[in-house]
């Protein structure tokens, strides 16, 4: 550089340092000037120009209020013309309403259905006659095409909850059921997809895009139609790109205690194909039902997501075809024949929704078709899909058809946007089969759903020919060009992995995969993929390790609970090799298989159901492990022995105070708790037939009986719930005494006996010899 350009580059960056120091000590003032002078009243301007005011109505929380309006959005949509003629207005007018809150009843269906008469039965009537400030409160209504009313909307407002203590309790409500999982705030639209798919308790299901988990935790559901099949035999595999929002998945579905759930974390586009064991032979694992709930660019969220009014272009909507096209792609390759696809995103783009189904349609050529699910849903309004819409630039430039778009542009612009050119083609992939979900139809977000069925093995699948050795291929030049050729592309490479799985190969390749499953089953260890195949994110996870069958410390379990011999051991695992196994879970038949042969290749974050837990001084009490509340709804049916059945009363007591004497008990439940041992105990309530106002679902509980006394190990959250299904109101909690306040025990205190007190000094709580002496404290979980 020359000494005259240095001097001048020099003088450049002390004029820039200059100005940047003064304009940081300018704004040092200003603020100082600031903090100094007295607080403006509200609504009074803040600038000289008017512009920017602090009042409710100019700011909110310190931020601008976003103005609903973008020229561009309407200017697209009328041009597409997505609402039926007259109704723009009511259409954009809804978008600009906040989304009214809906939540739905989750849980299996004995529990859901209790939960369902409390809040219609009390909540809803203490609402009905209910007025605020004058106004009669609208009481939720349920969704009229949701099954069995257990989803409702509600118009309920932060403010108005406020002003009433009814409504207020109602809320605490609400609050509560949701910490424990057995109330779920989704929105309505979302609901639609897992609905479409019409699951059965058999069906193996893959949910592409699973996080945060809503739609998850309903698939799951449907799995457990039957309460008293502990293990279904389908199960969900749960997948998300994001390892983060993977462990929030984990959270959601941990709700549900199901040992048919595994969550994985992979990009969608390239989910790893897997393989099972079916009679000795490794085949490849086909899904009976795939939900393809595509990442999209969400303008049919602009009610809950006001950011999207600002931020709408159809540059997003552009940037994620591909992916979209290419996620639906890889669930119709790994769907089975007969087995149903539901693709929906939140977006109303053509681009996002009918261009992907009809550049799917056409690559399956015939493999798949548009269901027909029009009288599935009853009372759902919808508007059939289009066939005919046009592409537009963020620049506001349309095109109509795939050659009108410049050289320049065919990065940004694929052909696969725009509708097919032959219309005999475009009729008969009836577009119209499409759901499209208006917001002002239903008072709902904007959605579109395609429900596809598979006829035929996809086309780039179909040759299968014969799988060729290692020595083969280093012999044949050819067939090592074919590998590499298919590097490159996404269907050759899945067409290359059919055949080398589903291929007969040579008895030398047969031998080598022989050799690596029966290694893998024998030492039941699923460890992480290797990291030269590809580079995993986010936390490292532990080994799933299988608990071999000469294992010394399940025979000391299976006697004490007296296990039924059908209970299925080979499914239990740890997630340790080293040291004490301090935790057992459970999965499925089915997931256990997929786990062993698949750990290679899968990113597994978690799977099972905690069902024992090890006691910090357990081999005194003849078992090292105690029951877990987790899994015990999976583990029930197989115990045969420490078995208590309770009265109504005697859950009341149980869960109202941490250490009830046996006396406190029914003298049935005294008299089966006396002779047992100490140690872990199974609390089981059975509905009283010949009493229809009581409780009418089962409960089963995790206990302790001690030396005096018996506690349960029942989470706050789950306690509450249980009281609150018994009718009893919570209305405190002495935390010292470990005693849950209700209604009943207000209206009837007990008072405390001098014997009692001998024998809370003679058996105290004894974190040595009970583990975990919070019994409100939840059980810790992976």
């Amino acid at each position: 550089m020359q000494p005259e350009v240095r001097r001048v580059c020099c003088a450049v960056g002390s004029c820039v340092r200059s100005a940047c120091a003064a304009a940081w000590a300018m704004g040092r003032r200003a603020r100082g000037r600031r903090f100094q002078q007295p607080p403006q009243p509200e609504g009074e301007e803040d600038g000289s120009d008017g512009s920017r005011k602090r009042g409710q109505e100019g700011w909110e929380g310190g931020y601008p209020e976003i103005i609903k309006e973008n020229k561009l959005f309407e200017h697209y949509y009328q041009e597409l013309k997505i609402v039926p003629e007259g109704e723009w207005d009511q259409f954009m007018g809804s978008l600009r309403e906040p989304l009214p809150a809906t939540l739905r009843i989750t849980g299996y269906k004995s529990h859901a259905k209790e939960i369902l008469h409390c809040l219609k039965n009390k909540y809803f009537k203490e609402l009905e006659d209910l007025e605020v400030d004058g106004q009669k409160v609208e009481v939720p209504q349920p969704l009229s095409w949701y099954p069995e009313e257990l989803a409702w909307h509600t118009n309920l407002s932060r403010k108005i909850l406020r002003k009433s203590p009814l409504l207020a309790k109602f809320h605490q409500f609400l609050v509560s059921e949701t910490e424990s999982g057995n109330i779920s705030r989704q929105e309505a639209v979302s609901m639609i997809p897992p609905l479409l798919l019409n699951v059965e308790p058999h069906h193996k299901i893959l949910d592409m895009c699973a996080a945060p988990g809503s739609k998850t935790t309903q698939l799951i559901e449907m799995l457990h139609a039957d309460m008293s099949v502990p293990f279904p035999e389908g199960f969900v595999i749960a997948n998300d790109v994001d390892n983060k929002r993977c462990y929030l998945l984990v959270h959601q579905a941990k709700r549900l205690s199901s040992p048919c759930i595994m969550v994985v974390n992979h990009d969608a586009s390239s989910i790893p194909r897997l393989t099972v064991d079916v009679d000795g032979r490794k085949e490849i694992l086909f899904y009976d039902r795939i939900l393809c709930d595509v990442p999209c660019s969400g303008d049919g969220t602009m009610r809950k997501n006001i950011d999207v009014w600002k931020k709408w272009t159809t540059l997003n909507s552009l940037q994620l075809h591909g992916l979209q096209l290419r996620i639906a792609t890889r669930g119709a390759e790994q769907l089975a024949e007969g087995g149903r696809m539901v693709y929906s995103t939140c977006s109303l783009n053509p681009v996002e929704d009918e261009a992907v189904i009809a550049a799917l349609l056409e690559k399956s050529e015939g493999a798949l078709e548009l269901a027909d699910v029009s009288a599935e849903l009853p009372g759902l309004k919808w508007m059939p899909g289009v066939s005919q819409w046009k592409v537009m630039t963020r620049d506001g430039q349309w095109f109509a058809d795939w050659q009108e778009v410049p050289q320049g542009r065919h990065t940004q612009i694929r052909p696969t946007m725009f509708p097919p050119k032959d219309l005999d083609k475009l009729q008969a992939m009836h577009l119209e089969r499409c759901l499209r979900i208006l917001p002002h139809h239903q008072n709902t977000g904007g959605f579109f759903v395609a429900v596809l069925v598979k006829k035929a093995p996809m086309p780039w699948n179909k040759r299968q020919p014969k799988v060729q050795s290692k020595s083969a291929q280093a012999r044949d030049p050819k067939a090592s060009n074919t590998v590499a050729a298919t590097k490159g592309n996404p269907s050759d490479q899945s067409e290359l992995e059919s055949q080398m799985i589903t291929g007969a190969g040579d008895s030398e390749a047969a031998q080598t995969t022989e050799n690596t499953e029966s290694n893998e089953k024998k030492d039941g260890v699923c460890g992480p993929p290797p990291s030269k195949k590809m580079k995993l994110f986010g936390f490292k996870e532990d080994p799933f390790v299988f608990i071999p069958e000469d294992d010394p410390l399940f025979p000391p379990i299976e006697k004490f609970y007296a296990l039924d011999p059908s209970f299925p051991r080979m499914n239990l695992l740890t997630r340790t090799t080293e040291g004490k196994k301090r935790q057992l879970y459970m999965v499925s038949k089915e997931l256990r298989n997929v786990l062993l042969n698949n750990s290679e290749k899968m990113k597994v974050i978690n799977t099972g159901i905690k069902v024992w837990c090890r006691n910090n001084s357990g081999e005194e009490f003849d078992c090292a492990f105690r029951l877990a509340q987790e899994g015990i709804y999976t583990l029930y049916p197989f115990i045969n022995s420490r078995i208590i059945t309770v009265s109504m009363e005697d859950v009341k007591t149980l869960l109202t105070q941490e250490n009830p004497f046996f006396r406190k008990l029914s003298s049935e439940a005294y008299s089966q708790v006396k002779d047992l041992t100490k140690g872990s105990v199974v609390l089981k309530y059975e509905p009283d037939s010949a009493n229809p106002d009581t409780l009418r679902c089962p409960i089963v509980l995790c206990g302790w009986r001690g030396k005096a006394s018996i506690r349960t190990f029942v989470p706050k959250n789950e306690r509450l719930h249980y009281l609150r299904m018994m009718g009893l109101e919570v209305l405190g909690e002495k935390k010292k005494e470990g005693v849950i306040l209700t209604n009943e025990s207000v209206a009837s205190p007990e008072q405390p006996e001098e014997e009692d007190a001998k024998q809370t000094a003679q058996d105290p709580c004894n974190p040595d010899s009970v583990p975990g002496c919070d019994p409100g404290a939840a059980e810790p979980s992976r």
